[in-house]
């Protein structure tokens, strides 16, 4: 019940769309990447003793590794009779350098467990943890892709710390990047799924699709081009979200050569100088912004202005 079978994460199971087979294989190497890691971190006496096995993931593919990582601590640290130290040890080692990714890992886990149970997961930056929603968004649209797609289900409220108006917001960010796996990495198909929403939900899912397009990668220039076109006045989301992905890839020590093909697109910049925009913008994790969005909105929209400021998107 806790643990996806490695049969779910088959384009023919999810009914995802084939764009090629290069496609299909990308997408299912990372799911396979993410349970394999999984089950690194739920097997593991200790997180430490992972970190090896972890670190031999392939380079592509390693930060989804630390992901699925993160979930399976996060699963143990949610049951009864443990310590609930997993997710804080995999951070406070080599998984720091994918906090982002653990982040999100740890959202994984929130569709898994009783909510009753969430407050036992780790989740102190209160910068970062929005980005357990976002994880929260992929893995509902990613496995009840009918209710959250196709239907364009909305959250009620849920449980503190996420108990405000903006968890939707965030819950969007991830539904967009599973947007890019449902459509199979097929630019105009992840642009026309994004379009049957409402025009106010839009821009944070453009965001996700920008970030989960540079990120996982699997779409030539041209195509990039055409989605980044398709955006429209969302095209700063699409920025701020391949920003974010640039960041979380440089931090970790990732980049691939895609990371700068659609940094350059969608910023107009290379991978390393995306990834320094989204630095630069973080503001301080208690930070509110007009209307009192959280800190976590106040950075998307300081990334995103950038961009329009030197006429980058």
């Amino acid at each position: 019940m806790l643990t996806p079978g490695m049969a779910a994460t088959e384009v023919s199971t999810r009914g995802f769309h084939e764009k090629s087979t290069e496609a299909r294989d990308l997408i299912e190497t990372v799911g396979r990447t993410f349970l394999t890691a999984y089950s690194y971190a739920a097997e593991a006496r200790a997180v430490s003793d992972a970190e090896d096995r972890l670190e031999g993931l392939p380079r592509s593919f390693r930060g989804f590794g630390y992901e699925g990582a993160a979930m399976g601590c996060a699963v143990l640290d949610a049951l009864p009779l443990t310590s609930g130290r997993r997710v804080p040890d995999l951070l406070a080692g080599r998984g720091d350098a994918h906090v982002y990714m653990a982040y999100i890992g740890v959202g994984w886990a929130m569709a898994r467990v009783p909510r009753f149970r969430w407050s036992r997961l780790h989740l102190p930056d209160p910068l970062l943890r929005w980005l357990a929603l976002d994880g929260y968004g992929f893995h509902q649209a990613y496995f009840h892709t009918r209710r959250y797609v196709a239907e364009r289900y909305l959250e009620p409220v849920l449980p503190a710390p996420f108990d405000s108006d903006y968890a939707q917001r965030a819950i969007d960010q991830g539904i967009g990047r599973a947007l890019w796996f449902v459509a199979g990495t097929e630019a105009q198909r992840a642009a026309d799924l994004v379009d049957t929403y409402p025009a106010s939900r839009r821009g944070d899912l453009y965001s996700g699709v920008g970030l989960a397009a540079t990120y996982l990668g699997g779409a030539d220039e041209d195509e990039l081009r055409r989605l980044a076109d398709r955006a429209g006045p969302h095209r700063p989301d699409v920025a701020q979200g391949s920003s974010f992905a640039a960041e979380a890839r440089v931090r970790a020590g990732l980049v691939v050569p895609h990371t700068s093909v659609a940094t350059h697109v969608f910023c107009g910049l290379d991978a390393e100088a995306a990834a320094l925009v989204s630095r630069s913008a973080r503001p301080d994790p208690t930070a509110t912004g007009p209307g009192g969005v959280p800190a976590f909105e106040v950075w998307r929209r300081r990334i995103a202005d950038e961009f329009v400021s030197h006429g980058r998107s």
